[in-house]
């Protein structure tokens, strides 16, 4: 038996700048900006399920996120493609097969968003 578990623990998002990260990702999310920025350069997410850590100590062009690594979940993709448009959230795809799109945050990393 193995020791390591098939659990995903948390998500680290290489990010420039810690305030104005938290601050995009809470407001995309919904959730709010109370917390610590923890040691000057790490954000946890409140997240349900998985979850995610913004750390500017990790950022560099190398890190960033050129593919997406995870996805954020959705009951309604064409309103969840429309909310991200109206946010003017750069959107690299179309929605694809009525199920998911990709987007960048402000540091270029790219997400996707799919339709659970």
């Amino acid at each position: 038996m193995s020791p390591v578990l098939n659990q995903i623990g948390t998500i680290f998002i290489p990010v420039s700048d810690i305030k104005k990260a938290r601050d995009w990702y809470c407001d995309l999310l919904g959730l709010s900006t109370d917390g610590e920025i923890a040691f000057g350069h790490l954000f946890v997410l409140p997240m349900q399920g998985t979850g995610i850590v913004l750390d500017s100590k990790i950022f560099s062009e190398e890190t960033r996120f050129k593919k997406p690594l995870f996805h954020f979940n959705t009951t309604n993709i064409q309103e969840a493609y429309d909310y991200m448009k109206a946010k003017q959230v750069e959107i690299t795809t179309d929605i694809e097969n009525n199920h998911w799109f990709n987007c960048k945050d402000p540091d270029g990393n790219h997400l996707m968003i799919c339709q659970c």
